[in-house]
């Protein structure tokens, strides 16, 4: 099946256009999908709009968008009025400014196109583009109405095409301050850091996306298979929470232990040089002092 465009325009770079089409890099096509239905009789229920006021039904062709301006007070906008918002990233890609696109902070990346020349006319003009950005290893900045909303896009080389993502406003994305206050003042030995360094070292790996696995999905898969068998499902056990309660430390030493016995091989084991006695955690110290106690009893 042919992928459908979710937007046609114009990309610019200054007296340069052509014509180009905007693909969805991504697809939901393979996720396992539910409907609702009926749990008495088993059919499909769908789902419909009440007047919020009447309660009857209202139909598709007299349903309306509406922008509340005051308490229970609304102005309906039509879709041709939509249509006659014409500003200049409804259809060209003007790019107005170059990055290079390690500045992007990661967060504010949010959905990826692919971005190709729309018939034989644009290619060589789309190309000149495209090899202009990759030679200075820069991204270009632009705008792009989709789906009746603006929104700041960055556009890149990728292979024979570009990669188009759209990009958060500033104001929608929280500030860590938010979420990570009081982090910053924990204090912690450095001995447990170094630990914890050598089991990073151990579990390097190359990224491959090809590796990952929705084990959540697949275990949704045989659920099916097993009610539709008339198979019985097993209980579901809760799970267990994990702790380091106990001590933190024997829990790092634990874990580099294993990661060593486990036969993958790494990075050597870092040669930081260790703290003083007196800087392992309490729980450690408390430990080591019953000892002591008890050969002396």
């Amino acid at each position: 099946m042919a992928v459908r465009a979710a937007w046609k325009g114009y990309l610019k770079l200054s007296l340069v256009t052509c014509a180009v089409e905007l693909f969805n890099a991504t697809t939901q096509a393979e996720k396992v999908s539910f409907h609702v239905l009926n749990r008495k009789t088993g059919d499909r229920v769908r789902r419909v709009y009440l007047d919020a006021e009447t309660g009857k039904e209202v139909d598709a062709e007299d349903q309306v968008k509406g922008y509340e301006v005051h308490k229970g007070e609304y102005v309906q906008v039509e879709p041709e009025e939509f249509e006659a918002v014409q500003i200049e990233s409804n259809h060209t890609l003007n790019l107005d400014g170059f990055v290079s696109k390690d500045q992007i902070d990661p967060i504010y990346l949010d959905t990826p196109y692919y971005l190709a020349p729309a018939d034989e006319v644009s290619e060589e003009a789309f190309v000149v583009i495209r090899d202009a950005l990759a030679d200075k290893k820069m991204a270009g900045m632009a705008r792009l109405v989709l789906y009746n909303r603006e929104r700041p896009v960055v556009i890149e080389p990728r292979e024979p095409g570009m990669l188009l993502t759209t990009l958060r406003f500033d104001k929608l994305v929280r500030k860590p301050n938010e979420v990570f206050e009081g982090i910053d003042k924990v204090k912690i030995n450095a001995e447990m850091t170094d630990i914890a360094t050598n089991i990073i070292d151990r579990k390097r790996m190359k990224f491959d996306p090809s590796r990952f696995e929705d084990k959540y999905e697949d275990a949704l898969l045989e659920l099916i298979k097993a009610k539709k068998a008339g198979r019985k499902l097993p209980k579901a056990e809760p799970a267990e929470r994990p702790s380091n309660v106990i001590s933190l430390f024997d829990a790092l030493k634990k874990s580099l232990a294993e990661e060593g016995s486990s036969g993958k091989k790494g990075a050597k084991p870092s040669t930081r040089r260790k703290p003083a006695a007196r800087s392992r955690p309490a729980a450690h110290r408390r430990s080591s002092a019953k000892s002591r106690h008890r050969k002396s009893a």
